[in-house]
């Protein structure tokens, strides 16, 4: 599995660590499945939301990674518009031609296709909030003697 700190060391490694997560983002969407065995499933999913939180972590990490190399390179070619075009243009005007620069969109893409992985994830965790909430649900009427329960 790919790792925040190789993403740093190397941003090439940014579309295989993307491709890695939504591969695990369909087995999360699995883990979050009513069936079999309630005890089980009641016994697996603090495992199961703690695995998926630390990669929700490290997904957030590359995003804040991503977002202060988009405020560096976005410094840059203001700096660059500001000194080469001091007299003709306001702050203002050389930070919007800053920000329309090329590798600045591109990479306000890249942080787009993340921002869209961490938000995927946090559906994840919130769909084990529901599912602890409705296995603990099941296991209180299966307690009252409720056995015919089928999940």
């Amino acid at each position: 599995m790919i790792t925040y700190n190789e993403v740093v060391n190397n941003i090439t490694k940014l579309t295989p660590f993307i491709l890695e997560y939504e591969k695990e983002l369909i087995d999360a969407k699995k883990e979050c499945k009513i069936g079999g065995l309630v005890e089980r499933q009641l016994k697996y999913l603090p495992g199961y939301t703690e695995h998926r939180f630390n990669q929700l972590q490290e997904i957030e990490a590359v995003l804040s990674y991503l977002n202060t190399e988009l405020r560096r390179i976005k410094q840059k070619h203001y700096k660059k518009y500001l000194e080469a075009y001091a007299k003709a243009l306001s702050s203002r005007d050389a930070e919007k031609y800053a920000y329309a620069e090329d590798d600045v969109i591109e990479f306000e893409i890249l942080i787009n296709g993340v921002a869209l992985l961490r938000n995927k994830y946090l559906g994840i965790i919130k769909a084990f909030e529901s599912l602890g909430y409705n296995l603990s649900a099941i296991a209180r009427l299966k307690i009252a003697g409720m056995e015919d329960i089928s999940t």
